[in-house]
């Protein structure tokens, strides 16, 4: 709301400043505080849906993560693990039938005919017969290209080189090129030269031509500048800067009434907002506390004091007495039990008491006699030897 501090002055502003921004800020301020009312409401729906549907989404992915990603986990498994049985079925099969039969024909059938009823004579036949046979036609041909082909091809090539090439070159050396020549320098290099005169004459009359075409051009420059250009700037400098800055003002309240009529309209949706949550508390929450409190809690006690504890205590002693009847019926089925193999197999064998040896008494030689074991004398301890 206050204008923020800055190291230069504020500069001092207009009349047209003063007048544009009152009602500036007041139109968008009435513009402005529905739509901040609607923003402020799609926030707080935006807000409750999202802590709506966060859990539900939650759970979904739970969902998907504990449940539907094992079945799909179980259903690929077993996806794969049939399409692999019917791939190897059908491999088998299209092996068994059009693989395993035709290896068996080219191994066992073509190959052994192919080696030993064709490469076997094929090669034999060249070993034997075409062998030698190209030997000697490669020594007849030789010995032919020597004696008759070689001197034949070197005559011919002396008679077509004196009937073909020696007479035109001869024309070439000593007709063409002298008269070539000869047209050169008579005809030629003079027509070259007039040539050159005609062109440097147009370059001078192109030159004077150009020359006629940039004075147009300055003087039409000149034309348009007084025309058109310098009514374009007094249009600029006296109209559409004016303008401009007029809009520039208007345009910078607008921002500034935008921006204050935002803030306002926030304060407007607050006190809204804390005035329907007041009403909806009076409203609402207080009689459904007060309900709570002197309804539902009364009730509930009762509830509580009157039927729960009685039925949770008739419900422990229930299940204590089921549970020592059950206890007693272990009992006696386990008490039936035993008598049931005493009577068909005979009882358990008792253990009987091994009688002891009889004796006397363990006592020092020199010491009192002592009873130590009722019913039995005490005896020296000392050996009769060392006594003797």
């Amino acid at each position: 709301m206050h204008p923020e501090r800055t190291g230069h002055p504020p500069q001092p502003e207009g009349c047209l400043t003063a007048a544009v921004r009152i009602p500036v800020r007041i139109v968008v301020l009435v513009l402005v505080v529905p739509l901040r009312l609607g923003w402020d409401v799609l926030v707080l729906c935006g807000a409750f849906l999202r802590r709506v549907f966060r859990p539900v989404g939650r759970a979904l992915a739970w969902f998907g993560d504990a449940v539907l990603a094992p079945v799909g986990r179980a259903v690929a498994r077993l996806a794969e693990w049939v399409a692999t049985a019917c791939w190897w079925l059908v491999a088998t099969l299209f092996k068994t039938l059009f693989y395993w039969p035709w290896l068996g024909l080219w191994r066992y059938v073509i190959v052994p005919v192919a080696v030993h009823g064709i490469a076997a004579p094929a090669a034999w036949l060249h070993r034997t017969v075409l062998a030698p046979l190209g030997r000697g036609l490669a020594r007849g041909t030789a010995w032919a290209y020597a004696r008759l082909l070689a001197p034949l091809g070197r005559g011919t090539g002396l008679v077509l080189r004196a009937v073909l090439v020696w007479p035109w070159t001869a024309l070439w050396r000593y007709a063409v090129v002298p008269v070539a020549t000869g047209v050169y320098r008579r005809v030629l290099t003079p027509l070259g030269h007039g040539l050159t005169w005609l062109a440097r004459g147009a370059g001078r009359g192109l030159a004077l031509l150009g020359r006629g075409v940039a004075l147009l051009g300055r003087g039409v420059g000149l034309l348009l500048r007084v025309l058109v250009l310098a009514p374009l700037v007094f249009l600029y400098r006296w109209v559409l800067t004016p303008v401009g800055r007029v809009l520039a003002v208007v345009g910078r309240e607008l921002a500034d009434a935008l921006v204050v009529a935002w803030r306002v309209a926030g304060y407007v949706t607050r006190a809204v907002g804390r005035a329907l949550k007041r009403l909806a508390r009076n409203l609402i929450g207080r009689p459904v506390a007060w309900f709570y409190r002197s309804v539902c809690t009364p009730v509930g006690h009762l509830v509580r004091d009157a039927v729960w504890r009685p039925a949770r205590k008739a419900a422990v002693e229930a299940g204590r007495a089921v549970s020592a009847a059950l206890a007693s019926a272990r009992a006696t089925v386990a008490a039936a039990r035993r008598d049931a193999w005493r009577a068909l197999f005979g009882g358990l064998r008792e253990p009987e008491p091994v009688p002891g040896i009889p004796g006397r008494a363990r006592n020092l030689g020199g010491a009192a006699s002592r009873q130590t074991v009722p019913g039995v004398a005490a005896e020296s301890e000392i050996s009769p030897r060392q006594g003797g």
